[in-house]
């Protein structure tokens, strides 16, 4: 009877070590500068300390891989942005504020992913698409959290909560992202103050 030979799994947790020498070596080299377009497999695969073969091993193509560094900014910035519930209570719009404080400090520790996201989506539909699906995250909750607030009469009804979430998530999207390309940081507490109390006082206390 002819023996017969099973490949062997790889071990999840090599691959997964792997996966993250290769993210990190891309974000180290857009912070020095590169070009995530004119960025080569190899130049990432070398700075990794892999082979070339190894990286399409892990990712299928260079949009693949920075999907997945976007995946996890976008990933944290929800997790944070979901803890804030409004209350009622006068403290409301301050919490919101140390949410998208928090939010800058994330944008600004990946701002080189961030401006990569926007190059390759001028020309990647996949990308393009991929970051859109991300937002509707950010869209949804922010619609589902107007409504809410309708419904307990804190929020004015005549309010299009949709769009609304359209424009204060879309908007503030592209100002984070005009934010932390331009600014050194020491503007970063007035845009958290500014964007959370035009969120608050321009939707969801807004004036009759």
């Amino acid at each position: 009877m002819p023996s017969v030979t099973r490949r062997r799994s790889p071990d999840p947790a090599r691959r997964a070590s792997v996966e993250a020498q290769i993210l990190a070596a891309t974000e180290r080299l857009l912070r020095d500068g590169a070009s995530f377009t004119d960025l080569g497999v190899q130049r990432i695969a070398a700075e990794a300390g892999v082979a070339r073969s190894t990286f399409y091993t892990h990712f299928s193509d260079k949009s693949q891989l920075l999907m997945r560094l976007a995946n996890t900014m976008q990933t944290t910035a929800f997790d944070l942005v979901v803890r804030w519930q409004p209350t009622g209570q006068p403290d409301d719009p301050q919490r919101l504020i140390d949410v998208f404080r928090e939010v800058i400090k994330l944008y600004r520790q990946h701002a080189e992913v961030l401006k990569a996201v926007n190059e390759v989506s001028s020309y990647d539909a996949t990308v393009r698409q991929f970051w859109s699906s991300r937002l509707d995250r950010f869209l949804n909750r922010t619609a589902e959290v107007l409504v809410a607030e309708q419904e307990a009469g804190r929020t004015r009804a005549d309010i299009d909560a949709a769009t609304a979430a359209r424009l204060i998530v879309l908007g503030g999207d592209r100002f984070l992202a005009h934010h932390v390309a331009t600014d050194d940081g020491s503007g970063d507490e007035a845009a958290a103050r500014e964007l959370a109390l035009t969120w608050w006082h321009g939707v969801h206390r807004r004036p009759a």
